[in-house]
Order: C-alpha cells, then structure tokens, then sequence
C-alpha cells in the first residue's frame, strides 16, 4: 500500500507507541467542503489523496490538533462545526502494522478562503486538491470509507473499524 500513512510527517511530540510490532497513533483530520468539493492532500511520493490533518501532539486535544493542522497547510484558521466520524484503521504500510485513531471533524465554511489546485501545504512535497464529492468513489482517496459518506445532515458521530490487511 502506498499512501502518506502514520508513519510520515510525524514528530517527537506526537501521540504515537509501539506494542507488539504494532504502531499505534492518533490523528485528526478535517472535512473541508466547498461548493460540493472536499479539500483534501497529495503527496508527490504517494499515489492516493488524504484528508488535511495530522499527528495529534502529546497533550493536545484532537479538536486543538485538526484547527492546528489546517492552519498549518492551507493557512487559514477554520472553526469547528462538528466531529463526523471516528475510525480505528487497522492497515499495513511497508510490512508495518499500524493502529490508528482517527478524529474526523467537519469544519466550518469559511467563505474567505481562497485555496486553488495544486497549493503547497507546509511540505515541500504536498499540495492541495479540491475533489468532487459525486466523483470521490472514483479517486484514490484514503482512507476508503470516506468514498461512500454523505456529508449532508451529519447528525451524530458515526464510529467506523476498517481492517485493511
């Protein structure tokens, strides 16, 4: 599987342990939508786009990490609308298993945002990509759930489990 995982982009401070040859990390990611369209990431070492998001930091509350993270790769400081789902993805990355937990939060429309294709994130290697919400079944976007998901009249937190090896 090539994607950007948990095991990129991560740092000294974030949630992140090692038990029994499996790699457990916290994420949070936002549901940045826009005119139908979803703000998502790509990596040029990866082939698949991924939510804006991120490692969340020792101390650090998931709803902190995902206004952190989008500032820190769009820019802008969104608010908070509501958390959509929660996942714990069982995946394997490079023959390493991972457990990850993941926050997904729909942000709040922030009509000043002015974010065009192919802008650069804080990673010299990354870009954003604004993705059809009709077309997302047929992008390579990870994680996969989000291909299937409405994201009109989310009324409660809906919790997934994906075993993807």
């Amino acid at each position: 599987m090539s994607e950007k995982s948990v095991l990129t982009g991560r740092t000294e401070s974030d949630w992140s342990v090692s038990k029994a040859g499996i790699i457990c990390t916290l994420r949070a990611a936002a549901l940045i939508i826009r005119n139908n369209k979803l703000l998502v990431a790509k990596s040029m070492d990866y082939d698949c786009y991924y939510t804006v998001g991120g490692g969340i930091e020792i101390n650090e509350t998931s709803e902190d990490a995902v206004i952190r993270e989008v500032y820190e790769e769009t820019g802008y400081s969104l608010e908070i609308e509501k958390l959509a789902f929660v996942q714990e993805r069982f995946l394997e990355v490079n023959k390493q298993q991972y457990h990850e937990i993941a926050f997904f939060y729909l942000m709040k429309n922030n009509a000043e945002m002015n974010i065009s294709n192919n802008s650069f994130t804080d990673q010299q290697k990354e870009t954003l990509h604004w993705l059809p919400l009709n077309d997302l079944n047929k992008i390579n976007l990870v994680p996969e759930f989000l291909k299937t998901k409405s994201f009109d009249n989310i009324t409660s937190t809906e919790h997934i489990i994906s075993k993807e090896y």
